[in-house]
């Protein structure tokens, strides 16, 4: 499996486990496989929910700001890598 840098979070919603990520390369899908590393956090979850604004999508491209529900907790300044 590869990996591909895709974006970079900025901010983590404990009470609805959403990571808001800023999409710096390619896109992410719904359906897409992402892993999100830092310090503290490694773990691998399929993309289920992506929100532009509150609204739902399904695919954010680069330079977008989205909100993804994830698994486990994350910290500002963890990278997004797309796993293909």
């Amino acid at each position: 499996m590869s990996e591909k840098i895709v974006g970079k979070v900025v901010n983590y919603y404990s009470k609805i486990s959403v990571a808001a990520i800023k999409v710096v390369d390619d896109c992410i899908a719904i359906g897409d496989t992402i892993r999100i590393k830092g310090a503290t956090t490694d773990f691998t979850q399929k993309v289920e929910s992506l929100e532009i604004d509150k609204k739902p999508v399904k695919i954010a491209e680069a330079g977008a700001s989205v909100g993804i529900k994830v698994k486990e907790r994350v910290r500002p300044n963890d990278i997004v890598y797309k796993v293909y």
